[in-house]
């Protein structure tokens, strides 16, 4: 077991399980929510050590970052440990998990009251340019377009390679598209014709679909399109529907003992899926973002999922193929770049 020197050190590392899906394709999983508080800890930790270090944060200074889950964490944990004040914009959304880790981690709380044009991510970026003009010479990782964020995996795509000798496909989930477009330009470089694959969440606007604010998904997807989202490096994107994330996510816990978000739940499914349509000699790594402890009262919960029409979930069986220019509604996928058939 290799020591921690403190809680920064702690971020990274993560363990990689093989998965048990029915396909032929060996998949491995990616444990990020083994990281302190989940896969944004890299990013927090990137981000601010590089603007410490080019002095764009000076000691002591304020942090200020819009964010509903695991990147206020990670900004509080590493912000926090090196002594800086932070503030997290947030929205009505946050979980009480969450919101009662960054109060215990000393962050203050910043709660937009409603949406306005782009949705949540719109009201909480105006409040945040507020606070910022309110305290000149703080400092905001903005992960959205800081190219520190796609860095941060870089050492996740390093970890990756130290363990398999070669990744074939990558699945991941899209929200700043830091995780999935900054691991899969590392891996890339060991493997050409490596296949990127992107999630995502009906109703979000990342790959051009229209915006539904209201989608019950949270930690993928987006009311806005990042600058950080490469699309030159993905090759193909799957969008799946509330249910079928919530029911995805659901088997994982049952039947792969992980318990996590439904960004994790989602890329599961497209994981299990591929494994079935790729060969024996195939290699599928998927990344696991965050645990399911700030889940407990949605997608854990029967009640909310009952008060959700959520009854009587089944995880589908597998995805329609439609053009980039067509809506998605339930599970399906969609081409970027190279053509790829499955059988």
């Amino acid at each position: 077991m290799t020591l921690r020197t403190d809680a920064i050190d702690a971020i990274g590392r993560t363990p990689l399980l093989r998965l048990r899906p029915a396909g032929d394709a060996a998949v491995y999983a990616k444990l990020e929510l083994a990281n302190p508080y989940g896969m944004k800890d890299r990013v927090a930790k990137q981000a601010i050590l590089a603007a410490r270090a080019d002095g764009t944060l000076r000691d002591g200074g304020l942090i200020v970052e819009s964010s509903s889950g695991t990147l206020a964490m990670g900004v509080a944990l590493v912000g926090g440990y090196l002594g800086h004040r932070v503030h997290i914009v947030t929205d009505p959304r946050i979980d009480p998990i969450t919101a009662a880790k960054l109060d215990a981690l000393g962050a203050t709380l910043d709660v937009v009251p409603a949406m306005t044009a782009n949705g949540w991510q719109s009201a909480r970026l105006e409040r945040l340019r507020t606070v910022m003009a309110e305290n000149p010479g703080a400092f905001w990782p903005r992960q959205y377009d800081n190219p520190q964020n796609p860095a941060a995996y870089e050492a996740l795509a390093r970890e990756v390679e130290s363990e398999l000798p070669r990744v074939d496909v990558l699945v991941g989930s899209v929200g700043s598209g830091g995780s999935l477009c900054g691991t899969a330009r590392v891996l890339r470089r060991g493997n050409p014709d490596l296949r990127v694959v992107a999630v995502d969440a009906v109703g979000s606007a990342i790959f051009g679909q229209p915006d539904v604010p209201k989608r019950l998904q949270s930690g993928l997807g987006n009311s806005l399109v990042p600058a950080n989202v490469d699309f030159s490096v993905i090759d193909e994107v799957h969008w799946l529907s509330d249910r079928e994330a919530f029911a995805g996510t659901l088997e994982l816990a049952a039947r792969e003992k992980v318990f996590a978000g439904n960004s994790s739940g989602s890329a599961y499914l497209v994981a299990r899926w591929l494994s079935g349509r790729l060969g024996p000699d195939a290699t599928v790594v998927v990344i696991f973002p965050d645990r399911g402890d700030r889940y407990a009262h949605t997608i854990y919960n029967p009640e909310y999922r009952a008060a959700h029409g959520m009854t009587d979930l089944r995880p589908p069986v597998g995805p329609a193929r439609i053009g980039l220019a067509d809506t998605a509604v339930t599970w399906c996928y969609a081409t970027l770049g190279r053509e790829r058939e499955y059988a």
